[in-house]
């Protein structure tokens, strides 16, 4: 259990959101579907069964932070092919979230996308759920030079990017592996969890870390708790 006071917002003045499982719920389709893809391709990439390919693409997603930067480590993979591919889905199951744009646009400060997808994914994304009106900038996986989060050079490299300064920014993420690194530059972070009632398709590793000192706040309602912050 997190046995330190909690850092608050009263200093924050940049808000960074993660992109997938984040501003959407995880029990929709899209990341089921990212999923297939990436062991499609890797199948394909490497001519391998499926059911292996699936297996390197875990390990590679815990080893390296993502199944590509694996792919580029040990097997130099040229990413734009994958990148297209992966994030070739349909987001038809994603609905506007009215509550979660009132809450987000109610936020004094500039609001930041921080994602290991693809900028074109992202404002996808952001304008099937209505919330495309509301970012300043997306700093992706290209940006950061193929580098997946949870690497430190990751948020480094965004912070100086965007002229961010830590101890006044705060990080919402659904992996909490991924607020450790920013928790230690001095942001406040802040978990998202899927509602107990969804049905989540995840490996253990991926719920682990909800009560560790990295991890200022737990919610399972992203809307409501913005709405209390403000």
């Amino acid at each position: 259990m997190n046995l330190k006071s909690p850092r608050d917002f009263s200093r924050v003045e940049t808000w960074v959101f993660d992109l997938d499982n984040t501003l959407y719920p995880p029990a929709l389709d899209l990341w089921e579907q990212i999923d297939t893809r990436m062991r499609d391709f890797i199948a394909r990439f490497l001519s391998i069964p499926k059911d292996e390919a699936f297996r390197i693409q875990k390990h590679y997603y815990r080893t390296y932070g993502t199944s590509l930067k694996g792919l580029m480590t040990e097997h130099n993979l040229q990413p734009d092919e994958f990148l297209e591919y992966v994030h070739d889905i349909d987001r038809s199951s994603l609905e506007a979230n009215p509550a979660l744009h009132d809450a987000i646009k109610q936020l004094n400060g500039r609001k930041l996308i921080l994602t290991n997808g693809t900028r074109a994914h992202a404002n996808a994304i952001l304008d099937q759920i209505g919330l495309g009106d509301l970012f300043d900038d997306v700093h992706d996986i290209i940006s950061a030079n193929y580098l997946p989060k949870p690497h430190v050079d990751v948020y480094d490299g965004f912070l100086e990017a965007h002229g961010v300064h830590a101890e006044r920014a705060a990080m919402f993420e659904d992996l909490a592996r991924n607020l450790e690194a920013p928790h230690k530059l001095g942001m406040t972070t802040v978990l998202v969890v899927p509602k107990s009632t969804e049905a989540v398709i995840r490996e253990q590793w991926e719920h682990e870390g909800r009560d560790a000192a990295f991890v200022d706040h737990v919610t399972d309602d992203l809307a409501g708790f913005l709405a209390k912050i403000r």
